[in-house]
């Protein structure tokens, strides 16, 4: 048993015992250890002001990736290296190359956030060599500057891109293996339990001991990537009690490629799921890469995204109408079902007390088949769902549709596959008198809300016309499909 987080900040070993389970990094950085180089913007993962790196060992090597401090939790940073914009310095005090590019193309005016573009341009810099320009936007889509527009911060990335790390100028290629040496000394050997107060925190050393913990605490808070408890925390001002911090488990974090599908592990984060589902299901891949911003996505995990039940989550539309089957586990062992069944009501899943997400198997998709999936925002990168659509087309060789599943989001109290639409099709041929015959159905399975983020009316019309908008997908017609989208 152990009753401390330990972990490197920048060249510093830190060693915590009064820490809360809601004491978020950013807090820490700049109240505790004055590094006030990480800013406070927006408190919710959406403007990249506080972006740090945090590195931790993965298969014996140590990966470095951006996240974002205001929602990361001290608790979940055991065994691992956080590295902040002050580090980055050279032995003489000299601008990093990163830092010194963006003072060569002007990348800066009231530098409030620039910071954080150091930091998420230095994760680029460490993990790709020579990205394009598609890379650079992607690395940057977490970071929101209101001065620049963003054109000379590209150029920046482009101009930094030449050179590669070395260890004469790069604070983490000089001190790798020493970092490496201290992070397997650090690993935990037991369960830690640390209580402040009234408020505890557990980091279990196994997924049997995160078992073991959730029987004796069924109403623990199970913390994965916070990217969605944090805002609990920042925005809601709740107390959470106790809370169980899983990032850390190896077990979780497994992706099984087979013939027929794929397993990722509940604790896989949206990053590491992208490479291997975007090769066989590419539609899934674009979607993964519009969820949040390059920091939100090497935090959120599809088992967090699942096990939260939001109705307005990314990942289990699509994953539904994929027919995917999640594993639940406890210490009375596995239990599997569709992924659709595990959503019964708003705030209510199919998990007894003591059970906890451990995988989700997606099955790849036919080749004669076609999948498609749809997340309508205000703005492209970065933004809420208001509505998410995803289907699933079979049919036969006279275009006769065999089977299809349809299945929204934003559109029910839970993520909702469409069974009044699906009987419309099911039978029919796929042509256009039958699309538009079917899309009165959608009015009996969705009675959608009027939120902040669409009205009811626009929800329902939406959801109507991505059922057209993937017809004229399947069949080609390019100029149609243009005309829909310009009226759409």
């Amino acid at each position: 048993m152990n009753d401390s987080i330990r972990f490197i900040l920048n060249g510093q070993d830190i060693a915590l015992t009064d820490v809360g389970p809601t004491e978020t990094l950013l807090d820490f950085l700049r109240l505790r250890q004055r590094l006030t180089g990480t800013k406070e913007g927006c408190a919710e993962g959406d403007c990249g002001a506080c972006t740090v790196l945090v590195g931790r060992l993965a298969d014996g090597k140590l990966a470095y990736e951006s996240v974002n401090a205001c929602i990361r939790f001290l608790g979940s940073l055991h065994a691992t290296h956080v590295v902040t914009v002050e580090h980055l310095a050279g032995r003489d005090g000299a601008l990093h190359p990163v830092q010194q590019a963006l003072v060569d193309c002007h990348g800066s005016q009231c530098g409030f956030c620039t910071p954080g573009f150091v930091m998420s341009l230095y994760g680029m810099w460490l993990t790709k060599e020579k990205p394009g320009r598609q890379e650079i936007e992607k690395a940057l889509q977490g970071n929101l500057c209101r001065c620049t527009g963003y054109e000379p911060i590209v150029k920046a990335a482009e101009q930094v891109s030449l050179m590669r790390p070395s260890a004469l100028f790069d604070p983490l290629e000089r001190t790798r293996s020493e970092i490496v040496a201290r992070l397997w000394a650090m690993q935990a050997s037991g369960t830690i339990r640390i209580a402040s107060g009234e408020d505890r925190l557990i980091v279990p050393a196994s997924v049997q001991a995160l078992a073991e913990v959730l029987s004796q605490e069924p109403d623990a808070i199970v913390v994965a990537g916070a990217t969605d408890v944090g805002l609990w925390v920042t925005k809601q001002m709740r107390r959470l009690n106790p809370v169980v911090f899983i990032n850390h488990l190896s077990e979780l974090q497994s992706i099984g490629e087979g013939e027929d599908g794929v397993t990722i592990g509940a604790g896989v984060s949206y990053s590491r799921a992208f490479a291997a589902i975007s090769k066989k299901i590419p539609a899934l891949g674009r979607l993964i890469d519009r969820i949040g911003g390059e920091q939100v996505r090497n935090m959120g995990t599809i088992g967090g995204n699942i096990a939260n039940g939001s109705p307005i989550g990314d990942s289990p539309p699509p994953l539904i109408a994929l027919g995917a089957t999640l594993t639940l586990r406890s210490l009375q062992g596995q239990r599997r079902m569709p992924l659709e069944d595990f959503f019964i009501a708003y705030g209510r899943q199919d998990r007894k007390p003591g059970e906890f997400v451990e995988s989700v198997f997606v099955p790849y998709p036919a080749d004669t088949s076609h999948f498609a999936a749809y997340k309508i925002t205000k703005r492209r990168d970065e933004d809420i769902t208001a509505v998410l659509g995803a289907f699933l087309l079979t049919l036969d060789e006279a275009e006769m549709i065999t089977d299809i599943r349809i299945a929204f989001g934003g559109m029910a109290a839970t993520p909702k596959r469409a069974p009044t639409v699906e009987a419309a099709l099911i039978g029919k041929p796929w042509t256009e008198a039958t699309i538009e015959a079917a899309r009165p159905a959608f009015d009996t399975d969705y009675q959608p809300l009027t939120d902040w983020r669409a009205t009811a009316e626009y929800r329902q019309l939406t959801a109507k016309n991505l059922l057209t908008r993937f017809y004229l997908e399947t069949v080609g017609a390019p100029q149609e499909l243009k005309r829909f989208e310009e009226v759409a």
